[in-house]
């Protein structure tokens, strides 16, 4: 049966350094949950006190309902998967992942069945006598993931586990990683810094930084709708543009972004006023391009074929650069030096006061 996961206002120092600051969230049974943010963000350390590694100055941490602050690790019913995989170089893949089950004195019959079993769902059974020397990373990687879930866990706990895979390889262990999970159906916590792959395997995502959560939601949730700055621009590319907010007479309200462009807008809060300065954040498949004399003018510097899309590198009147995405289709793609407007779609852009960097979208949390 998976587990809630309640974590209430925890906090955690190094000395004088504070690097989680009260931070509360809480997780579904069965969830694939995603704690994301930059280096030193304090995404791992949250992980560490959650298996019991770090210890926690205040606050509390429930798993299903229990207080688990004081609960020795190996007591805690956890596994997890380190970054560096940290399989036994001398033991075999099936004996690797029998290492748990040996430890809590499960009979050998019922060892091998289980871990036949595991080695089967991770799709590594043809390897189960070979030793890591002769595994590739992705290999290694599952069999660490099948050493953590043998042991039927409460709670998977994931630092980094892809990080030290290739690219094509990350795609496809992050994949098996997610369908796996959806097999078994345990309650997990994956850290990372990769926002694609949280991204591509996540229910739902908590952005962190300096120790805080700036947002919590799906995927799509903080893509398209990012609660203030700094999420907007650490999920995907954005670009940041300064603007004003018009009212007119009839009650319509407007972005005005230069003496040539402005567009309406419904979707604002209440809140704003008349004549406010704001940032709006516009993805570069939120750009339109077009020759028509209307819209932000700009200069093509250069571009680049992806295939399916053209990255245009466009350089504002005023000199802010920005990034434009275009499907490639049969038009031929815009030279160099080339004079063009952008227009943008605004029921897809996200607008932020222009001091507190918060969002000013309704509805975004």
């Amino acid at each position: 049966m998976s587990v809630s996961i309640n974590i209430q206002k925890v906090v955690k120092r190094y000395g004088n350094d504070l690097i989680i600051n009260g931070l509360s969230l809480d997780i579904k049974p069965g969830e694939f949950f995603t704690l994301l943010g930059p280096s030193g963000c304090g995404k791992t350390t949250l992980l560490r006190m959650i298996i019991g590694f770090n210890s926690i100055d205040k606050g509390v941490i429930k798993v299903d309902g229990k207080i688990i602050n004081d609960i020795p690790t190996n007591k805690r019913n956890m596994g997890m998967v380190f970054q560096n995989y940290a399989i036994f170089p001398h033991m075999s893949v099936k004996d690797n992942v029998a290492f748990g089950l040996k430890n809590r004195r499960v009979p050998k019959s019922e060892i091998d069945r289980q871990v036949d079993e595991i080695l089967k769902i991770v799709k590594i059974d043809h390897l189960e006598n070979r030793m890591p020397t002769k595994l590739s990373g992705g290999q290694q990687q599952r069999v660490a993931l099948a050493r953590a879930i043998v042991i039927h866990p409460e709670v998977l706990l994931m630092d980094e586990p892809l990080s030290n895979l290739d690219a094509k390889l990350r795609v496809e262990m992050r994949n098996a990683i997610k369908r796996i999970q959806n097999k078994v159906g345990i309650t997990t916590i994956y850290v990372t810094h990769d926002q694609e792959e949280a991204l591509a395997v996540s229910d739902r995502i908590a952005i962190m930084n300096n120790g805080i959560i700036q947002q919590i939601g799906r995927p799509k949730e903080i893509y398209q709708r990012p609660a203030n700055i700094f999420v907007s621009t650490f999920i995907g590319l954005s670009n940041i543009l300064k603007a004003t907010i018009l009212f007119n007479g009839d009650g319509e309200k407007q972005l005005v972004f230069s003496k040539n462009y402005r567009t309406k807008i419904n979707n604002l809060t209440d809140t704003v006023a008349n004549n406010q300065h704001v940032l709006v954040s516009v993805r570069p498949e939120e750009f339109i391009i077009n020759d028509s004399g209307h819209g932000l003018k700009g200069k093509v510097k250069n571009s680049i074929f992806l295939g399916h899309t053209t990255h245009y590198f466009i350089e504002l009147e005023g000199e802010q650069e920005v990034e434009v995405l275009q499907n490639s289709d049969a038009q031929e793609i815009t030279p160099d030096s080339t004079e063009v407007f952008l227009t943008i779609e605004p029921e897809k852009i996200n607008v932020f006061d222009y001091d507190s960097k918060y969002s000013l979208i309704k509805g975004v949390i």
